[in-house]
């Protein structure tokens, strides 16, 4: 497997990629957020994602308290903020560093899992908030996936998804596996799983396109 162009960005070419690959993908970029965990909680507890937990918490049609997943919770900044709600939030993060965090941070149940080994319980959730972590799965195994994140889901529960955008490239960026997908492909993956569009946007808001790296979808199980 190609893990990126000469110039150190990912590869456009499909990639097949073997089950001990996929084990080394996983363990690497777990690794590097266990190790910079700090620095990462550091950079992004100020964060303003307001927009996408509005997209999330708008859309889900039960009434609240709303029980809600956080793909890739990370220290825990999400989590605290739908506990602060009311809402029943669970986390799930395959850093062991983050997942210490995130359980003393937000108080909500965390679960330690690989995005690649999920064991999610079915029909449990109204929603799952995937804030820039479904990037890093290969998208050979991102239908599996995305398969997983609505068996988990209750009938028209709503999945929120923010990723990095490209070209389709794919492939290691330093020590971390990425896929930059442009609206179509990512639009292609979701939906044959049986996820409906409810609407997308760019981020940050406010600014020129070229100046918005991030996609953000709203799903709807059907």
């Amino acid at each position: 497997m190609s893990s990126g162009n000469r110039q150190g960005e990912p590869d456009k070419r499909p990639i097949r990629i073997e089950a001990e690959q996929l084990h080394h993908i996983s363990e690497v970029t777990i690794a590097h957020y266990d190790r910079l965990a700090e620095g990462f909680w550091d950079g992004t507890q100020n964060h303003d994602v307001s927009q996408n937990y509005a997209a999330l918490l708008d859309t889900i049609e039960s009434d609240p308290p709303y029980s809600i997943l956080d793909l890739g919770c990370g220290p825990g900044r999400d989590l605290r903020y739908f506990r602060s709600l009311g809402h029943d939030a669970v986390g799930l993060d395959g850093s062991k560093e983050f997942v210490a965090m995130a359980r003393s941070y937000s108080g909500c149940e965390v679960l330690h899992q690989d995005f690649l080994a999920m064991a999610l319980p079915e029909s449990r959730f109204d929603g799952v908030f995937a804030n820039a972590s479904l990037f890093h799965v290969p998208s050979q195994e991102l239908p599996r996936v995305l398969l997983d994140l609505s068996k988990t889901l209750k009938p028209r529960g709503v999945l929120f998804c923010s990723n990095p955008r490209g070209n389709n490239e794919e492939g290691f960026t330093g020590d971390r596996y990425s896929c930059f997908f442009d609206l179509d492909t990512w639009h292609n993956y979701v939906s044959t799983v049986g996820f409906v569009e409810i609407r997308h946007y760019y981020r940050p808001p406010g600014l020129p396109r070229h100046q918005q790296p991030w996609l953000a979808t709203v799903w709807r199980k059907s």
